[in-house]
């Protein structure tokens, strides 16, 4: 049996893993970094979104009402857009909870909301466009005859009701008008996109990632059946899908200066590997050829199963965000690390969520990188 005194030891003992790990700022090169200022808001934080410098200092915290419904940003005039979980949310599956949003908020740099749009419905990514309004993803049923023709997933988690949720991309101004929506069951037959074998049949294909290109087009991020699309914002027409062939689990899909696609791929279920690991990724639409990735020299050691993020730096660096382990990094154009920020702080999911990703975590879905000159107020 164990003493008193060795029980005291054990329990001085850290028990998160990633805690006995190095956390705050672990890498730093200063002649190689873009610099700057990171912005992320966790999702265990009830609401904390935090401004760091490149010394891994807080030199900023808003702190909102509601906890993340995923993702916040700095917009152009200083402000924050903010993508909160709204208080009051519809009830669509057990697993919706975790990436509804729905409480869109312009906050100044002392947290007085300027600007508000709610919708319910909305889940995962937002895009501040640059006239002002909202790109984003609602949820919506699925036509009974669409979902009849889903294919994969796994059945045994189908909901009583039979009802298969879908996704619409809707942009709203600065009213809270719908200036344009679109329906993915209008223009893809949920036979020709199979949902993965172990994932819940009940959302197809989860739209998790929208924004728009500097020609108009749309991408779109399909999660569980691993795909990019671009969408003409003025016919409604798909102009590519890069598939499974190319992609696994993505997120966040950006258009760079050449017309290349840049994307945090997870990597879970990707064909030809047993062994899943996540990677940054650029891909050319016109050919569908990778034309950059980075994976860490061990890739099993870069991995994040869900959420994620990659932006490329003014300086040609790309700002990844390891979302699952709240680790943001900064890799050269030849892969080599030059900065490196583990978010300290822990804490576990709100009850019923805790259900789903159970302990505690520093998870946040997404980060950003911003020049001196974008935070003027600083």
């Amino acid at each position: 049996m164990q003493t008193a005194e060795e029980d005291r030891k054990t329990d001085l003992v850290e028990q998160i893993t990633l805690c006995r790990r190095r956390v705050g700022l672990t890498a730093l090169d200063r002649g190689q970094t873009a610099g700057g200022y990171a912005l992320y808001a966790r999702q265990t934080g009830g609401g904390a979104v935090d401004l760091i410098d490149i010394e891994g200092r807080k030199v900023h915290q808003w702190n909102m009402s509601v906890r993340p419904g995923r993702d916040a940003v700095i917009l152009p005039n200083g402000n924050l857009g903010y993508n909160g979980s709204h208080a009051v949310s519809a009830d669509l599956y057990p697993a919706w909870d975790l990436w509804h949003g729905g409480d869109f908020r312009e906050v100044t740099p002392d947290g007085d909301i300027v600007w508000r749009h709610e919708d319910i419905y909305h889940h995962h990514d937002g895009a501040w466009l640059a006239n002002g309004n909202i790109l984003y993803t609602v949820a919506a049923p699925l036509p009974a005859d669409k979902a009849a023709r889903i294919t994969g997933g796994d059945p045994s988690k189908d909901g009583a009701d039979g009802v298969v949720q879908s996704d619409i991309v809707r942009e709203v101004d600065r009213k809270g008008e719908v200036v344009w929506e679109w329906r993915i069951w209008d223009h893809i037959d949920p036979a020709d996109l199979p949902i993965h074998p172990i994932f819940d049949r009940r959302h197809w294909p989860m739209i998790n990632g929208v924004s728009e290109t500097r020609d108009g087009l749309i991408l779109m991020s399909l999660r569980t059946t691993s795909g990019v699309i671009a969408v003409n914002k003025a016919t409604g027409s798909i102009v590519w899908h890069a598939g499974p062939e190319i992609v696994a689990q993505q997120h966040t899909p950006i258009e760079m200066e050449g017309g290349t696609v840049l994307c945090f791929d997870n990597g879970n279920i990707r064909p030809g590997s047993s062994n899943p690991y996540s990677r940054a990724l650029e891909f050319d639409p016109t050919t569908m050829k990778v034309t950059w990735s980075y994976a860490d020299p061990t890739p099993i050691s870069f991995f994040s199963p869900f959420m994620g993020s990659a932006a490329r730096l003014w300086n040609g660096n790309t700002f990844i965000c390891e979302s699952a382990f709240g680790r943001l990094f900064e890799v050269a154009p030849n892969g080599t690390l030059v900065w490196e920020y583990v978010i300290p702080d822990f804490a576990e999911y709100p009850s019923p969520l805790n259900q789903f990703i159970t302990g505690a975590t520093n998870s946040c879905f997404r980060a950003h990188r911003y020049k001196a000159e974008q935070i003027p107020w600083l």
